[in-house]
């Protein structure tokens, strides 16, 4: 199974535990828009958030392009206060897990 495949399985299941199998303990998380960066620790708790709420919503995710040292994808997200992204995601890969994740958004009308 591809990474993308098992993010998208971690996601649709709302399995923290199994998302957080997927992270190399030094990861670093990057938000373009704001430039915040999270370790693993910081990034699995707000994921803990996401997760538990039903209007967290990954409505679709298609998987660019992957091989054994980067998986880029794109996605849809609705958020519980009404808006909606499209998240362009750049996963480094290390030993088989995420080592860094940043994300770029753009606000949908």
């Amino acid at each position: 199974m591809s990474m993308h495949e098992k993010l998208n399985a971690t996601m649709s299941n709302r399995d923290t535990n199994a998302y957080a199998e997927l992270l190399h303990e030094d990861c670093v998380f990057v938000f373009h828009k704001s430039g915040n960066e999270f370790g693993k620790k910081e990034w699995i708790s707000m994921v803990e958030g996401m997760m538990s709420n039903e209007k967290f919503v990954n409505e679709s995710s298609r998987c660019v392009y992957e091989n054994d040292e980067i998986l880029v994808s794109h996605d849809f997200m609705s958020y519980p206060d009404g808006t909606r992204e499209a998240v362009m995601g750049v996963a480094k890969l290390k030993d088989g897990k995420i080592i860094r994740f940043e994300t770029g958004a753009t606000l949908l009308d």
